[in-house]
């Protein structure tokens, strides 16, 4: 509120209200009760624009603000969280909310706006989403005994252990599977389970074989729990999603420049 007795925003404000601000005695001027009411209230509420604009500043130079994002099982679970802890480390006022999903998933939430950043392994045809290589990944057909030669008719006749559908890891071996000449719908399949885990883990039991990344079977591999039985997989990238038109926050910037520097 002005000073300024004769202002004109003033005299609207008093017009618009009939309710007077000053007491006008000569040339000297005295808030009314309701004038001075107005002026705490009038306050406050700069006060709080200001403090909006300074939340606002913060969230757009990375002092603070929630990060969502969204992550292939694979990802989520081997790749992601050192990259996370890192950016943590450098950012530790911005929070980050990671759900894992499978590809499928992980990109309907990348498209609605649930997540600003999906990680992804499988290929994603989606127009309105931005996809890039972030880094690769080594797949390989593992199983709990050594086997001998891996032919077609092995593949076919053996007891296969796969994810569910829309995960990138089943999608990227059926891929494999068609550009070797095999119908994906000629396998033998036993189970299908939910999460890499337990697929390794029914692996292990001996309940077939699976083809997982290599981020998975690592371990189990050293111990000799599993067998690399030598499919010889090509390597599949991990991609990163974000929507072409959506807003592109300072803190999904900073994370993707950190996942660039780090390969």
């Amino acid at each position: 509120m002005n000073d300024d007795w004769n202002d004109p925003i003033n005299k609207l404000v008093e017009a618009r209200h009939d309710v007077p601000l000053f007491h006008r005695v000569g040339r000297g001027i005295e808030l009314t009760e309701a004038g001075r009411m107005f002026l705490d209230e009038a306050r406050a509420v700069l006060g709080r624009a200001a403090s909006a604009g300074l939340a606002l500043a913060e969230f757009g130079g990375l002092k603070r603000g929630t990060l969502r994002i969204v992550a292939s099982q694979t990802i989520a679970s081997y790749w992601l969280p050192a990259r996370l802890a890192e950016f943590h480390r450098r950012h530790p006022l911005i929070g980050i909310e990671l759900a894992i999903d499978n590809t499928d998933g992980a990109a309907a939430q990348v498209l609605d706006g649930t997540a600003e950043l999906g990680f992804v392994e499988g290929s994603v045809d989606e127009p309105a989403l931005a996809h890039w290589k972030v880094a690769e990944d080594r797949m390989l057909l593992v199983g709990a005994e050594p086997t001998g030669n891996v032919d077609e008719t092995w593949v076919r006749e053996a007891n296969w252990i796969v994810r569910e559908q829309g995960s990138g890891t089943r999608s990227t071996f059926e891929e494999v599977l068609r550009h070797r000449g095999v119908d994906p719908a000629d396998l033998r399949i036993g189970m299908t389970l939910p999460s890499n885990e337990a697929v390794r883990s029914a692996v292990e039991a001996g309940a077939g074989v699976a083809v997982l990344s290599e981020l998975v079977v690592r371990r189990a591999l050293a111990a000799g729990h599993l067998h690399d039985l030598g499919l010889g997989l090509p390597a599949r990238p991990f991609e990163a999603l974000r929507h072409k038109e959506r807003y592109r926050t300072k803190a999904a910037d900073a994370l993707t420049d950190l996942v660039k520097e780090h390969g």
